[in-house]
C-alpha cells in the first residue's frame, strides 16, 4: 500500500469531481431542444439543453438529485418523478423548458414508484407504468382523462407510444412469472389488447422504440430464446415478427434506434461485457461494424440529420456526449464535453473458472510495481447487470493507493447468454459466491493478490453478495465494504418499493411467505454468527430498493455474536448522487481498509 492520501487535491478526489454526461436526448418533434443528466454542479440534476448554442439550464435542484426524467416532444416541458429524500415513491411532475415551479401531472393518484413517462412522438399521448399495490399502466389521449390499459401483480415495467399514439406497448412478466417478460400491446383509443410477443421459457423485451413513422405500428425488440439477446422488428397490428439476420455476431445485441427513413436500426452488441456498434440495412438485411472510438458507448441513437449521437467514456474520462458518423461511426466531435480528470490506469478483461467449473470473465487493473497487492474484489449491482470497463473513480481511488481491482462478473450477470443468467434464479447468493471464492484464489495463485489482504466490495446486489460471501465464506477475506446493500431478504420484501417488490418474487419465484427456505438461505443475516472479517455498511436511510429496517437487523445481529460492523447512515436513497458525498464514502472505505490492513 502507499500511503494514505485524503488530502484537498488528491487526485481521486479530482476524478470524483469532473463532470459528466450521464445521458442527453432530444425532443422527439423539436430537436433543436433537448434533456441532460449531468453533475455539473456537484450532484446529479436534470438540465434543459438548447442543442444549437450547448446552453445547459438547470430545471431540479433536489437535494438528493433526479437521475430519470423525460423530455415532450415539442421540448415544452420535463417530466420527472418527484420522490421525498431520494425514496424513488413520489408523482410525476413537470416544468417548462425555460424553468419555473413544477406541476403535478397525478395530484389526485395516491403515491407511486414509477420507471419513466412515455410520450407518443406526435405529442398526442402519454404513458406510464405506477407501482402501488400491484402494477398499473395508465394512458392519457390529448386531454382526456387518465385510462388504465393494463394491471399485473408481476414485474411490469415502462410503456412504450408509437409514433401516432394509436398503440402501447407493455413490457411484463405476468404470464411466466419469472423475471422473463413477454410484451402486451394495447389500442389506446379502446383499451383493448391488440397482441402479445410471447416465447416460452423466455423474454421478449422492448426499449421504446416504435419506427418513428406515422401510422407505422413496427416496434424494435428483442428475444433471449436463442439462448442470447437477439433484434426483431415485431408489428402487433399484423403480427409479423422480422428476426435481424445477425447469427454471425456473438453476444447479446440489442436494437438502440431506427434511422429518421426507418430503413436502418442501430445495433449494440454487448459481448463478455464489451460493446460493438453495427449499422442493419432492412433494404437488403446487411449489417456492418461501425467504428466509434476505444471506450465504453453508450445510449446512441440518430439525429435528424442522420448522425449518431451517444455517450462515450474510458478510464480517464468521464462520460461525454459525442457525435458519431451515421454510415462510418467515427466520431466527429465532442457535442456535449465532460470535465477533465486525472489520467487512470485501465481496466484489461481476463476470465477463470468459477462456480462448476464455468468461465467467468471478470476487469483486472493493477497498480504501478511487482504483486502481489492488497486486491479489492469487486461486485456489481443488479443481479441482471453487467460490469463494463466505463470510468470508475472508486477503482481508481484504490489504485492509486497501491491495491489490485478486480470486478467479476459472476452468475447471473447479463450478455454471457440465457442460462448464465438464469443460473441464479431462486437460489440467490450460491453460485455467486462460488465465484467469488474461485476469484479469490485464482488471484492468488496468479500472484497478484496478497492472500491476506483481499476485502470485498459492491453496492446494491454486489453489496448483498459482500454480506453473503463474507458470512458463508468467512476464511478469505480481511474486510467487507457494502454500500445499500441487502441483510435480510424478508425483511426486504416487506418494506421495499412495489416495483421491486415484484422484481424479487420474479428471482425468488414467489414472495418469503411462498419460499420461505429460499429466503433464509439466500439472507446473509443467516450467517451472522460465522462471520469472521470486520464489516462497514454505508446505508441510505430514506432507500426504498434496500430499506433500513432490515439492515438495524441485520447489524443487530452481528453485534449480537459480537461480530465488528459499523453502519454508517445517509440522508438519500438507494445510493449518493452527489459528488462530495460520494468522496466522503470513498474516504470511509479507504480508511477502513487501512485500518484492517494495518
Amino acid at each position: 500500500m502507499k500511503p494514505l492520501n485524503i488530502s484537498a487535491d488528491a487526485p481521486w478526489k479530482a476524478r470524483y469531481r469532473a463532470p459528466s454526461i450521464a445521458w442527453a436526448v432530444l425532443a422527439q418533434a423539436n430537436p433543436k431542444r433537448g434533456l441532460v443528466a449531468s453533475n455539473l454542479d456537484g450532484i446529479i440534476q436534470l438540465y434543459a439543453w438548447d442543442v444549437p448554442t450547448g446552453k445547459l439550464t438547470k430545471l431540479t435542484n433536489k437535494p438528493t438529485g433526479v437521475v430519470i426524467g423525460t423530455i415532450s416532444p415539442d421540448g415544452g416541458y420535463v417530466y420527472y418523478l418527484d420522490d421525498e429524500g431520494g425514496n424513488e415513491i413520489g408523482h410525476f411532475v413537470r416544468v417548462p423548458f425555460e424553468g419555473g415551479d413544477a406541476q403535478d401531472v397525478t395530484p389526485d393518484m395516491p403515491l407511486y414508484a414509477s420507471h419513466n413517462l412515455r410520450h407518443s412522438r406526435n405529442g398526442n399521448a402519454m404513458a406510464f407504468t405506477t407501482a402501488n399495490a400491484g402494477f398499473k399502466v395508465y394512458v392519457q389521449r390529448g386531454r382526456e382523462d387518465y385510462a388504465v390499459v393494463f394491471t399485473s401483480e408481476r414485474l411490469t415495467r415502462a410503456p412504450s407510444l408509437s409514433a401516432d399514439g394509436q398503440i402501447v406497448a407493455v413490457e411484463s412478466s405476468e404470464r411466466s412469472g419469472t423475471v422473463d417478460t413477454s410484451i402486451y400491446a394495447f389500442d389506446t383509443e379502446t383499451g383493448e389488447q391488440i397482441a402479445e410477443l410471447y416465447y416460452p421459457n423466455a423474454s421478449a423485451h422492448q426499449y421504446d422504440r416504435f419506427s418513428p413513422i406515422d401510422g407505422d405500428s413496427r416496434l424494435l425488440a428483442t428475444t433471449t430464446a436463442p439462448g442470447y439477446e437477439r433484434p426483431l422488428i415485431w408489428n402487433p397490428q399484423t403480427g409479423d415478427i422480422r428476426e435481424l439476420k445477425v447469427d454471425d455476431i456473438p453476444g447479446d445485441i440489442f436494437p438502440w434506434d431506427w434511422s429518421p427513413d426507418a430503413s436502418k436500426v442501430l445495433l449494440c452488441q454487448l459481448y463478455q461485457a464489451q460493446h460493438s456498434l453495427y449499422l442493419y440495412d432492412l433494404d437488403d438485411d446487411h449489417v456492418g461494424k461501425l467504428t466509434p472510438p476505444a471506450g465504453v458507448v453508450g445510449g446512441g441513437y440518430f439525429t435528424p440529420d442522420g448522425d449518431i449521437f451517444a455517450t462515450w467514456q474510458d478510464a480517464s474520462h468521464p462520460s461525454e456526449l459525442v457525435a458519431l458518423d451515421g454510415r462510418t461511426g467515427e466520431k466527429k466531435r465532442t457535442v456535449l464535453q465532460a470535465g477533465s480528470a486525472p489520467a487512470g490506469i485501465n481496466w484489461r478483461s481476463v476470465s477463470f473458472a468459477g462456480a462448476n467449473g464455468e468461465e467467468i470473465q471478470a476487469w483486472l487493473a493493477t497498480p504501478d510495481g511487482d504483486g502481489p497487492f492488497p486486491t479489492i474484489l469487486h461486485t456489481h449491482g443488479g443481479p441482471t447487470s453487467v460490469a463494463t470497463a466505463s470510468y470508475h473513480p472508486s477503482s481508481q481511488a484504490w489504485l492509486d493507493h497501491g491495491f489490485a481491482f478486480f470486478s467479476i462478473n459472476y452468475h447471473g450477470s447479463t450478455t454471457f447468454g440465457r442460462d448464465f443468467e438464469h443460473s441464479i434464479w431462486h437460489n440467490l447468493g450460491d453460485l455467486e459466491v462460488q465465484d467469488i471464492v474461485a476469484a479469490y484464489h485464482w488471484l492468488v495463485d496468479e500472484g497478484i493478490a496478497q492472500p491476506d489482504a483481499v476485502l470485498l466490495t459492491g453496492g446494491s446486489y454486489g453489496g448483498y453478495l459482500t454480506l453473503q460471501t463474507i458470512g458463508k465464506e468467512p476464511d478469505y477475506w480481511a474486510g467487507g465494504m457494502a454500500q445499500v446493500a441487502i441483510g435480510d431478504w424478508k425483511l426486504m420484501y416487506e418494506d421495499q418499493a412495489e416495483t421491486l417488490r415484484g422484481y424479487q418474487r420474479a428471482l425468488f419465484g414467489g414472495t418469503p411467505a411462498e419460499t420461505p427456505e429460499a429466503t433464509r438461505k439466500s439472507s446473509p443475516i443467516t450467517y451472522a454468527e460465522q462471520i469472521k472479517a470486520p464489516l462497514l455498511v454505508i446505508q441510505g436511510s430514506n432507500d426504498t430498493r434496500c430499506p433500513a429496517r432490515q439492515m438495524r437487523a441485520y447489524e443487530d445481529r452481528l453485534k449480537s455474536f459480537g461480530k465488528e460492523i459499523k453502519v454508517h447512515w445517509f440522508d438519500a436513497g438507494h445510493g449518493s448522487r452527489a459528488m462530495e458525498q460520494q468522496i466522503e464514502h470513498q474516504e470511509m472505505m479507504l480508511h477502513f481498509a487501512y485500518q484492517v490492513l494495518g
